[in-house]
């Protein structure tokens, strides 16, 4: 394999800009700018000053639903109008169409920066296993250019949906990485708390991570969007601490006093991840408040405050849960700057570190994960000298690499007039 030379880079844990030598899909050597002899690489690319970072790790992205704004919205703005929008259009869903819009935001967000995506299509009687069967072609077919992981995802539900739990294993059967879960679509609480251990029955059948949307409220006074700290007993019971992650969980926004206090103690515990959806949180919640409108966000701050697993990511692209995004997870992160009262330095870089190291952790890449020897040579270049001021000018991505391969580049050219 062709080795990469990337010249003066900044890079994290370095004053001084750096050389970094890609070989073997690694980072072979990290040594001062100009010290590392040219013959050592095939090709070389100079970064001029310009920070690099690990590549942007995507936790939650329905592929198979992006792009379908355009053919039904969601007029009501709300979760069950959302619902019922795309299970109207599920119901009419092919491969080759599925495949087409998937590959359309799997281009976006490789241009953006991102190297790894966990993709949750939906597996229900409406469409079976045909997003599924997508995302697991597409894994094969991008291998090198992103790494994708699939979740079985059960949209409409288990209980109310017969024939779940064998769509479910057919989809883990055949290759899917994580078995998903939609612990508030069931008809009332005790079937959702069926719903949740049915997930993790298949969790441990197949050996897998859990990773299921959960509380998607404003508030808890519905039971079913109040089921952390059952899952997260669930967790313990079943001894998966740190394997499985929750979406969403807007609903802990409503929390206040010592039930706070006592459900970031039992999330911490369990050893969840919690990953909020910023974009989707604020545009569908809140919808019923006249006054005194709710954010309709899980709290992000407070949640760093007590150390619990935090990420973010896009969840959905033009369509009924979503109806904008172009699968850029800076822009998610600005996004939950601006409503989630982040504005300092140390914000910005902390926003940065979630969608690169935080996210990585979440979904199980984050050992040799960075931009230290021996680490995964997936790379994204921005134009910008340092990562709190590319996310604010909202950088380009000059370069993104994958595997020590460069899979992107991106120019941008501005002239200005004065007279």
């Amino acid at each position: 394999m062709s080795a990469l030379l990337l010249k003066n880079a900044r890079i994290d844990d370095y004053a001084e800009l750096q050389d970094l030598l890609l070989e073997d899909g690694k980072i072979a050597v990290v040594a001062p700018a100009g010290t590392l002899p040219a013959d050592r690489a095939s090709e070389s690319l100079d970064c001029e000053n310009r920070a690099v970072l690990p590549g942007f790790v995507e936790t939650h992205l329905h592929l198979d639903k992006a792009l379908l704004d355009e053919r039904m919205p969601n007029l009501a703005g709300t979760l069950e109008g959302a619902i019922k929008v795309t299970g109207a259009l599920k119901s009419k869903f092919e491969m080759d169409d599925v495949l087409t819009r998937s590959r359309k935001v799997l281009d976006m967000a490789i241009a953006q920066g991102t190297t790894v995506i966990r993709t949750q299509p939906d597996v229900d009687p409406i469409v079976h296993t045909l997003g599924a069967d997508a995302m697991l072609a597409l894994r094969d077919e991008y291998r090198g250019r992103v790494d994708l992981q699939v979740v079985a995802f059960p949209q409409e539900g288990i209980i109310k949906a017969p024939g779940e739990v064998e769509l479910l294993e057919e989809c883990l059967r055949n290759g899917a990485d994580v078995v998903g879960g939609c612990t508030y679509n069931e008809v009332d609480v005790d079937t959702c708390k069926e719903h949740i251990q049915q997930v993790f029955d298949l969790a441990e059948k197949y050996s897998v991570p859990v990773d299921m949307h959960c509380d998607f409220q404003v508030d808890d006074s519905d039971p079913r969007y109040a089921l952390v700290e059952y899952i997260a007993g669930v967790t313990i019971e079943r001894g998966m601490q740190g394997r499985v992650t929750l979406g969403h969980m807007t609903s802990l926004g409503a929390l206040a006093g010592q039930h706070r206090v006592e459900v970031w103690d039992r999330i911490k515990q369990a050893e969840i991840n919690i990953v909020v959806l910023p974009f989707t949180d604020m545009h569908l919640n809140g919808r019923n408040d006249d006054h005194n409108v709710r954010r309709g966000l899980a709290p992000v701050k407070l949640m760093w405050d007590v150390d619990i697993s935090v990420g973010i990511s896009s969840n959905n692209v033009r369509n009924a849960f979503t109806p904008f995004g172009n699968a850029d997870l800076m822009d998610v992160a600005l996004f939950l700057a601006q409503v989630g009262h982040m504005g300092s330095p140390d914000d910005f870089r902390r926003l940065m570190r979630t969608i690169t190291y935080a996210n990585a952790k979440i979904v199980g890449v984050g050992t040799g994960y960075g931009t230290k020897v021996g680490d995964r040579a997936d790379l994204v270049v921005l134009d910008a000298p340092d990562s709190p001021t590319g996310l604010l000018d909202r950088a380009v991505r000059t370069a993104v690499i994958k595997g020590g391969q460069v899979v992107a580049r991106t120019e941008k050219t501005t002239q200005l007039f004065r007279r």
